[in-house]
């Protein structure tokens, strides 16, 4: 099956993930959860109760405070988090959700509460930012240095350059999702948790392209003088089998984490979900297509300047 022959419907495939993701970022945003945007967090909980703690947290949202996010966070316990300015607003607005509460406990009580600043966000997307940022271009410079042996028809700086607009790539549709999905569910939401999925990914995704470049590579040590197109889509053939086999796995312990798992991390555990089925797809169908192409783009220009060099004087034009 030749799949490089089809890289265009991949190109397509991609847009498809990035334009609806960029344009919730655009006019939607993330949805901040406390970490960013501020507010309150308190932990309430209670001696019994006729309801379940299921009920209890419905009970508990329909309070419906700005950014409300309830949790359960073990027996006769909820985390609840909301947007709030001061301590006495944070205070009142807590009120509201205990109103909520009272009629169906005995006993309720607060066991912690806290007012959080946004001033600490702003630092962690700072430091997040300029961790791509750094990565990035180590990773460029050390993919460069790993594959300086290659020579054409690739080129090692093309193998950097490519890992790391496959790894924007990914973190690009993760946050898209996310903002699409926060649009319309509540506990969807950035905190610090989403920021180290996000890395995670990161380190994910290039880790599952250069094993894919890495057999491109020795292909091209032993058919030196086969087109890239060719070697690509054999190096993928060979490749396939076990990128999907090592993503499946992971991907299945992250759906069992996500089903099963505490409430208090399912966020996290959706932005790995995304995130490593991404970086699967565009470690195969993305990367590697990606290298072709700039190969064919470099080959036409070559093409179109040897085409208008001037002639040398007496030759029949």
């Amino acid at each position: 099956m030749n799949l490089v022959a089809q890289r265009k419907w991949f190109y397509l495939f991609s847009l498809l993930l990035l334009i609806p993701g960029i344009l919730s970022l655009t006019f939607w945003h993330l949805r901040l959860g406390i970490d960013f945007a501020g507010g309150a967090v308190a932990t309430l909980g209670w001696e019994k109760s006729d309801k379940s703690v299921a009920d209890l947290k419905k009970l508990a949202e329909e309070a419906k405070l700005s950014n409300l996010s309830v949790q359960a966070t073990g027996n006769n316990e909820l985390l609840v988090r909301y947007a709030a300015g001061s301590q006495d607003e944070a205070k009142s607005r807590l009120t509201q959700v205990e109103d909520k509460l009272k009629p169906a406990v005995t006993g309720l009580s607060e066991k912690s509460f806290a007012v959080v600043g946004p001033s600490v966000s702003k630092s962690l997307t700072e430091k997040a930012i300029k961790a791509v940022i750094v990565a990035s271009v180590f990773i460029i410079f050390y993919i460069a240095w790993a594959f300086r042996a290659v020579r054409a028809p690739a080129s090692a700086w093309a193998f950097g350059v490519m890992a790391v607009v496959a790894l924007l790539h990914d973190l690009l549709v993760t946050a898209g999702i996310f903002s699409i999905l926060g649009h319309f569910l509540l506990w969807v939401e950035v905190d610090s948790l989403f920021i180290t999925a996000m890395l995670t990914v990161l380190g994910f995704s290039v880790h599952d392209t250069i094993v894919v470049f890495d057999r491109i590579r020795e292909n091209l040590k032993l058919n030196p003088r086969r087109p890239l197109e060719e070697v690509v889509n054999d190096s993928l053939a060979q490749t396939l089998g076990r990128s999907l086999n090592t993503s499946l796995t992971v991907l299945l312990t992250l759906l069992a984490l996500f089903m099963l798992g505490s409430t208090a991390t399912r966020g996290f555990v959706l932005a790995l979900l995304i995130g490593v089925t991404t970086g699967t797809y565009s470690s195969i169908f993305v990367a590697s297509m990606l290298l072709v192409s700039w190969q064919k783009f470099k080959l036409r220009r070559k093409s179109a300047a040897s085409v208008g060099a001037p002639q040398p004087a007496g030759q029949n034009v």
